[in-house]
C-alpha cells in the first residue's frame, strides 16, 4: 500500500513539471520561431518577463522526482538510468544549455552575442522535452526492463519519437496559453492575437499528434495502448479533450486567465491518462510497483517527506505563482509593450 502511495505521488510531481516546466520550454520554442532581431523583438522582451521570475524554480519538481524515484523504487531508477541513459543526459545537458542562454542573453548588449545566447536556449527548449518526451514513450513501449542495456532501439523507436514529439506539442501549446494572457495582461494587444494563434496551432498539433500516437501505439506499446483507450485512462483523455477545447475558446475571449487553468489540467489528466494505462506496471510489463518499490522504511520515510514537502514548500510555490501570473514580480516597461 505505501508503495503504490509513493507511486501516485511520483506521477503527480511528474504532472507538475510537465505543468510549470512545460510552459517555460514552450515560451523557449515560440522564441525559437520568434523571426529575426528586429521581427522577435517584442515577442521575446515578453517571453523574457514572463519567465524570469519562475523558470528556475520550475526545477524543484525534477528534482522532487528524481528523489522518489532512486529512493522509493530503486530498481525502477537503475533500469530507466541504464537503458536510457543516453537521451536523459542529452536532456540534461539541454537543462544546463537552456539555462545559461537565457541567464546571459538578457545582460549582453552586442547583438551578435545575444543571437548565439538566444539560439542557444531556444534550440534546446525543443530539444530537451523531446528527449525527456522519448524516455517517456521507451518506457511505455516496453522496451526498457531489468536488465536491459543502453541501445538506440529502447528510446529510437516509433513510440519514443511520438511520445517525443508530444512533448513538444505540448509545452508549445501551455507556453502559447500563458503568453496570450500575459500579453493581455500587460497590454500588449497585438501580442495577444500573435500568441492566441500559435494556441490554436499548438492545439490542433497537439490532437493531431495524439490520434497518431495512439495508432503507432497500438503493435509497438500494447499494454499502455490498452489502457489509454479503456477504462479509466480513456475517461480521464476525453476530459483532457474537453480542457483542450475549452482552452481554445477561452484564450480567444474577455476571460482568458482561466485558460491558464484549462491547459495545465490538459497536461495533469494526459500524465494521469498515462500513469492510469500503465498501472499496476512501473514498466509495462515487466516491473511493477511493488517489485520496484524499495525497503519499507525509506518508503515510510518518503511519505512523511512528501508531506512536509506538501505544508512548507506547496504554499510558498502557490503564492510565487500567483504573483508571477498578476505581473507583481517583473512587470512590463512601457518600452517594452510599445510597437
Amino acid at each position: 500500500m505505501t508503495a503504490t502511495v509513493v507511486a501516485w505521488i511520483l506521477l503527480l510531481a511528474i504532472a507538475a513539471y510537465a505543468g510549470g516546466g512545460g510552459v517555460d520550454y514552450g515560451a523557449g520554442f515560440w522564441d525559437l520561431l520568434a523571426g529575426g532581431a528586429e521581427r522577435g523583438r517584442r515577442p521575446r522582451r515578453l517571453i523574457d518577463h514572463a519567465m524570469a521570475p519562475v523558470w528556475e524554480v520550475n526545477n524543484v519538481w525534477l528534482i522532487f522526482v528524481f528523489v522518489v524515484m532512486w529512493t522509493g523504487f530503486p530498481v525502477f531508477f537503475q533500469t530507466v538510468f541504464t537503458a536510457l541513459w543516453l537521451p536523459l543526459a542529452l536532456a540534461a545537458v539541454g537543462m544546463v544549455l537552456r539555462g545559461a542562454g537565457f541567464a546571459l542573453r538578457k545582460p549582453t548588449k552586442r547583438l551578435a552575442e545575444r543571437r548565439i545566447y538566444g539560439a542557444v536556449f531556444a534550440v534546446s527548449s525543443l530539444l530537451t522535452p523531446f528527449f525527456l518526451g522519448a524516455a517517456v514513450g521507451g518506457v511505455a513501449s516496453g522496451r526498457v526492463a531489468p536488465g536491459t542495456t543502453a541501445s538506440a532501439d529502447a528510446w529510437a523507436n516509433t513510440t519514443s519519437i511520438m511520445a517525443g514529439l508530444l512533448a513538444v506539442a505540448v509545452t508549445a501549446f501551455l507556453g502559447a496559453v500563458f503568453l496570450t494572457v500575459d500579453a493581455r495582461r500587460f497590454g500588449a494587444h497585438d501580442l495577444v492575437g500573435y500568441f492566441r494563434l500559435r494556441a490554436r496551432i499548438a492545439a490542433a498539433g497537439l490532437v493531431v499528434l495524439g490520434v497518431i500516437g495512439l495508432t503507432v501505439t497500438d503493435p509497438h506499446a500494447g499494454y499502455v495502448h490498452h489502457g489509454l483507450t479503456h477504462g479509466a485512462g480513456l475517461a480521464l483523455g476525453i476530459v483532457a479533450a474537453v480542457a483542450l477545447a475549452a482552452t481554445v475558446w477561452l484564450v480567444a475571449g474577455p476571460a482568458a486567465g482561466w485558460a491558464r487553468y484549462t491547459s495545465v489540467a490538459v497536461v495533469v489528466l494526459l500524465v494521469g491518462a498515462w500513469g492510469f494505462a500503465q498501472r499496476p506496471y512501473l514498466v509495462p510489463t515487466s516491473l511493477t510497483v511493488q517489485q520496484a518499490a524499495g525497503a519499507s522504511a525509506p518508503l515510510q520515510w518518503m511519505l512523511i517527506v512528501a508531506a512536509v514537502s506538501l505544508v512548507l514548500i506547496g504554499p510558498a510555490l502557490v503564492v510565487l505563482y500567483r504573483l508571477d501570473t498578476h505581473g507583481v514580480l517583473e512587470p512590463l516597461t512601457d518600452e517594452d509593450v510599445a510597437g
